[in-house]
């Protein structure tokens, strides 16, 4: 009998070691042999609500007692009402919800959305991005995940985004940042023909490769230049939507509404898989006399439906989307600005909300990374190192090329967060 019958993702199958576990509670999870960590980055970044909330547990339970599943060819009311509570939440002139399983599928339907409804074959996606392992969300990733598929990506033009502390366009500034961005777009479309990008994807602030937030105005410009071109703008939320990062959706911060949005994780902490899209006006009135060729068997499952009417009930009724911002501005942000005052390996923090980065660099005067460049998933002997310390002292943060991403559930208490981050600030130390 094979010892391990699980084929592993982002895996050498026969490297493979992970840490069983067997039960979680809040913001910690564990198993039978004693073993304790606090989850410092929502598993995947998807666990908002923290393991085994209960309002979400008997939810699920509730809808399986009653209607387990469902095609969705019928309509049933847990669907509707779950379509409807995101709709309340998203950016004005959102209309409808295209429910898929995860967020990788939701990058493919709102790629696919685009094109149809422009006609047009491109698709503007950033270097330092990731959208999805499926084979056309991998063609939109822009991080080192997607070099091992060489046939993905056909009609994807990749740009350059802001990141000043590894400035692309030599700024100095904010500003800088943000006119030198923009001013990089502009010439791309010259280019590549505005007439024949269909949509401009990015990720409101970029999650896995570096939690880079945009300087004030980026994505106001960037939506100046699809207004300007008939573009439409794909706002790509799978990993800050739904309070992450301290508003309903990252987009809100800047007050920036897309024409397609997609959504997972926060939506319902992962409880049961679920994704989707978020369709804006323009695309929704263009299939609203044409088909849309696209479906899954299990869009808008009742039990993940259930899911996301009670998750969304959580975080409005306890608060936790301000809470979100509050513990990031007046607690993380403080105790991680004392790392990078106190210690040299600390190039940089960065964040919004619980989403956060600390870059870690070998020197500081030259900014020179302490690993190399790779993609998340790929994790270099020294971080591996880093990361089996954090794990030591019962905490357990996501390691990414020369990064330390700290990505707490929404209901983390204060004392396990300044907890949490001392710990990782002593194995810095150390």
């Amino acid at each position: 009998m094979v010892s391990d019958p699980v084929f592993h993702p982002w895996a050498a199958q026969a490297k493979v070691a992970q840490a069983e576990v067997t039960h979680g509670a809040g913001a910690w999870f564990g198993n039978d042999h004693g073993d304790r960590w606090l989850d410092l980055h929502s598993q995947l970044g998807n666990l908002h609500l923290g393991h085994q909330h209960p309002t979400v547990v008997a939810a699920v339970a509730r809808q399986a007692a009653q209607l387990c599943t469902l095609a969705p060819s019928f309509r049933t009311p847990i669907r509707d009402e779950a379509a409807r509570h995101i709709l309340q939440v998203a950016p004005s002139g959102a209309q409808k919800v295209l429910f898929t399983n995860g967020g990788a599928e939701a990058v493919e339907h709102a790629l696919r959305m685009a094109r149809v409804t422009t006609g047009r074959p491109k698709i503007l996606a950033a270097h330092r991005s990731y959208h999805g392992a499926t084979d056309g969300a991998m063609g939109a990733t822009g991080d080192p995940r997607r070099w091992p598929l060489a046939a993905t990506g056909a009609g994807t033009v990749r740009f350059f985004g802001p990141y000043r502390y590894r400035s692309d366009f030599h700024a100095t500034t904010d500003a800088q940042e943000c006119e030198r961005a923009l001013e990089h777009m502009r010439r791309l479309l010259a280019y590549e023909g505005p007439e024949t990008v269909a949509a401009i994807i990015i990720e409101p602030i970029v999650g896995s490769n570096g939690v880079l937030v945009p300087p004030d105005g980026y994505l106001a410009g960037v939506r100046e230049l699809c207004d300007r071109h008939g573009i439409l703008l794909i706002a790509d939320e799978v990993m800050t939507g739904f309070g992450r990062c301290g508003a309903w959706f990252a987009v809100d911060r800047w007050g920036v509404r897309p024409d397609l949005m997609t959504f997972a994780k926060g939506v319902n902490s992962g409880y049961v898989p679920v994704g989707g899209v978020v369709v804006g006006e323009v695309v929704a009135e263009h299939f609203a006399e044409r088909p849309y060729p696209g479906g899954l068997t299990y869009a808008g499952h009742p039990l993940a439906c259930a899911s996301i009417v009670a998750s969304i009930g959580v975080l409005r009724d306890e608060g936790l989307v301000e809470r979100a911002e509050r513990l990031g501005t007046d607690v993380l942000r403080p105790l991680l600005d004392e790392l990078a005052d106190r210690l040299p390996i600390v190039g940089e923090v960065r964040g919004a909300g619980l989403a956060w980065a600390i870059e870690l660099v070998a020197d500081r005067s030259t900014r020179e990374p302490l690993v190399p460049y790779d993609a998340p998933g790929r994790v270099h002997p020294r971080m591996a190192e880093i990361l089996r310390a954090c794990q030591a002292r019962g905490v357990w943060p996501f390691v990414a090329a020369n990064r330390i991403h700290l990505f707490p559930p929404l209901v983390i208490t204060e004392d396990d967060l300044r907890a949490g981050v001392a710990a990782v600030g002593a194995v810095l130390a150390e």
